[in-house]
């Protein structure tokens, strides 16, 4: 039993230390750091207001933002103003949609930034989620 025991637990080390995770030495196990590639390296801005279905802007509003082809979606949340700002950016079209509390805005879809150009953009929040009706089936 020990035996079998050994061998998943060799087995379970190596297979942390092939995720990059963990490392071996000399019998114990050490976790090694693994540090994620910068989510933005280029030199272009996209920044805005988000604004209720009122024309006041929205506090805290969530930002959703990727390129135009659907990869590296990210978000980022408006200030206190309602005012976001992504500094960074490649230069590439990029897909924003804003939401607050079941809110959201209209995707503004392929907005093209140029090499270390800066763009402002105005989310305007106008649709809601339909809420959720409890239906009851009739036998």
């Amino acid at each position: 039993m020990p035996r079998t025991l050994s061998r998943i637990a060799m087995h379970a080390i190596i297979l942390l230390c092939a995720s990059g995770s963990f490392a071996a030495f000399s019998g114990f196990v050490y976790e090694v750091p693994v540090y994620a590639a910068p989510q933005h390296k280029g030199h272009s801005t996209l920044s805005g207001v988000v604004i209720g279905p009122d024309d006041k802007p929205v506090p805290h509003a969530s930002i959703t933002y990727q390129s135009s082809f659907g990869a590296m979606p990210h978000a980022v949340h408006a200030d206190a103003r309602g005012r976001f700002s992504i500094a960074h950016l490649e230069a590439e079209n990029y897909d924003l949609r804003a939401s607050s509390k079941g809110i959201f805005s209209e995707w503004v879809k392929n907005v093209s930034l140029q090499a270390g150009e800066s763009k402002n953009i105005t989310l305007q929040l106008i649709y809601s989620r339909a809420p959720l009706k409890n239906k009851k089936h009739k036998n």
